[in-house]
């Protein structure tokens, strides 16, 4: 009776084992899969990352949005103009070159109006240029193997009894679900930039349209740095990738389980706060509000 106690004892140990090297397997695979998506998602532009949604993005903008702009230039130049005017003592200390300044205030106020999306995707060409540049010099550490010596941990689980094994399958049940959830969480930063570099570049013209002002130039001053935060937040995705692949990988010498467990969730952890902070982060860094 002992005998085939214990043989069944060892049965569950071992299926509890494989469960656990297993689950260990899938924890890695699933974060590893979704980080390797963000960092190719972040070094594409707004155009290569979904064509039809920016076709359709473009077309409301230039068919919906741009209209509006256009009246609000025109109301922003004749306010330019009477602001000129007055500025020179109620036209006492009248001179015709104001007219000039006036009219080549126009020509860039309309030149740039015409030339939005040129002039919004520049700003993401260089932003993904620099991405881009980094992905390349990030390479070999983006590449987030097992960091988990497999061998070993393996050798770990046959040494302990079968209570904890079910202890530690548990405990490793458990660290698989949250970690299942964060990759989900990485997945809504990297695609709710983009949704939200959408929506922003929908409405261009009408910020754009307050340039030439000085009185409501800071509106389109702050969408130029919300632009360039938003495409050099995809700058300080990968950074933070970077970082967590190094920290990740550092665990990889653990001689305890528990260890290993633990930092896997808590490196894990980390990536998804500072995945969530990188866009407050870029907007204080370029004066964004």
């Amino acid at each position: 009776m002992d005998s085939l106690l214990q043989s069944i004892g060892d049965w569950i140990k071992q299926g509890l084992i494989d469960a656990i090297m297993g689950s260990f397997a899938g924890m890695f695979d699933a974060i590893n899969n979704q980080v390797g998506a963000v960092a190719s998602q972040v070094g594409q532009t707004p155009e290569a990352m979904s064509p039809g949604v920016f076709s359709m993005i473009r077309t409301l903008s230039e068919t919906v949005i741009l209209p509006i702009a256009g009246m609000i230039l025109t109301f922003v130049l004749c306010y330019e103009l009477i602001q000129m005017v007055i500025d020179r003592n109620n036209m006492h200390d009248f001179e015709t070159w104001i007219f000039f300044r006036w009219i080549f205030k126009t020509f860039c106020a309309t030149y740039i109006l015409t030339h939005t999306f040129d002039i919004v995707m520049s700003v993401f060409a260089l932003a993904q240029n620099v991405v881009n540049q980094s992905a390349g010099l990030l390479s070999g550490s983006l590449e987030i193997g097992n960091a988990i010596a497999l061998d070993a941990l393996r050798a770990q689980l046959e040494a302990m009894d079968v209570w904890g094994v079910i202890g530690l399958w548990m405990q490793v049940s458990i660290v698989s679900m949250c970690i299942a959830a964060m990759s989900i969480c990485v997945f809504v930063v990297a695609y709710g930039r983009m949704v939200e570099i959408y929506l922003t570049v929908s409405i261009a013209p009408i910020p754009l349209a307050t340039m030439v002002n000085r009185e409501v130039g800071g509106v389109g001053q702050n969408y130029l740095k919300a632009l360039f935060a938003l495409g050099f937040q995809g700058f300080l995705i990968m950074v933070c990738i970077a970082i967590y692949s190094v920290l990740i990988q550092g665990i990889a010498t653990a001689d305890n389980i528990h260890t290993a467990i633990y930092g896997c969730a808590g490196f894990t952890t980390l990536l998804c706060f500072t995945l969530f902070r990188s866009a407050s982060i870029s907007k204080a860094i370029f004066g964004s509000h």
